[in-house]
């Protein structure tokens, strides 16, 4: 489905199932470089048990106009602005990495918009490598190759995908290589610059569970630990055998851990 955010076209999916504003809602967050095509193993359970689903494209990601936003802050302000769109009061959050930062700031900024947050792949800090800044703003396929490397698990580069039929790499290669020129960079500047995570956490107000790799080389689950301990109430989910792409590589551990809270 098309929504109009900030007077742009938005687009998204639904999970297999009409999009109902009368239900709790659970939007997802993509991450850097990525799409909504990124969360197709989650959405589909939430949509069919008792939630209205969103799994959206950032403005310049996916099939959404651009240009794409070139800070957290910006992003999250969106954010707020999609939940009043979809015509909603509230919604969870669920977002990978870019995303999780989004959806915590988002909870931050705007409290009474947000009922729960799902947060994949996340970190206090996320610096980001300076090669991957170089080659993202030199617009090489460096970057999406380190992204695609450094972003699985050990586990998965040896083999045993859950998901027939699925070449990781392969994907994560295909989608990043779908973006315009300067998206990637935008995205990995953005993550690189937000230094607020630890500021913002205890104004949030929600139930919160952040879910871990215990392989993740982009965001190590030990990082997360200040996290937790800032936002009230939080818990953690370190899920082995995984890498930065959890929410891929071990959908179903992610989405018990997520359906828990959201």
């Amino acid at each position: 489905m098309n929504l109009t955010v900030n007077g742009r076209r938005v687009s998204a999916t639904t999970g297999g199932a009409a999009f109902d504003p009368a239900q709790p809602a659970v939007i997802f967050l993509h991450g850097a470089g990525f799409d909504r095509t990124t969360w197709r193993l989650q959405t589909r359970w939430f949509a069919h048990h008792g939630r209205s689903v969103l799994a959206i494209d950032f403005p310049g990601h996916g099939w959404s106009e651009g240009p794409a936003l070139d800070s957290i802050a910006a992003l999250a302000d969106w954010t707020a602005a999609l939940v009043e769109a979809a015509g909603l009061k509230q919604a969870a959050l669920v977002g990978h990495s870019m995303g999780a930062l989004v959806a915590l700031e988002t909870a931050a900024r705007y409290p009474d918009k947000v009922r729960a947050l799902g947060l994949c792949g996340v970190a206090a800090e996320m610096p980001v490598h300076p090669e991957m800044l170089e080659s993202a703003k030199a617009n090489t396929l460096k970057v999406q190759e380190l992204m695609t490397f450094w972003g699985i698990g050990t586990a998965l580069h040896r083999g045993g995908m859950a998901s027939p039929g699925l070449w990781l790499r392969r994907e994560s290669l295909a989608v990043l290589s779908g973006n315009a020129p300067g998206v990637i960079h935008t995205d990995l500047a953005a993550c690189n610059a937000y230094k607020a995570a630890l500021e913002r956490a205890p104004a949030v107000r929600c139930p919160t569970v952040l879910v871990l790799g215990d392989g993740d080389l982009m965001t190590p689950a030990p990082k997360a630990k200040p996290l937790v301990a800032a936002i009230p109430g939080a818990r953690a989910v370190v899920i082995p055998d995984s890498g930065h792409f959890m929410i891929v590589e071990r959908p179903d551990a992610t989405l018990d851990a997520l359906r828990a809270c959201v």
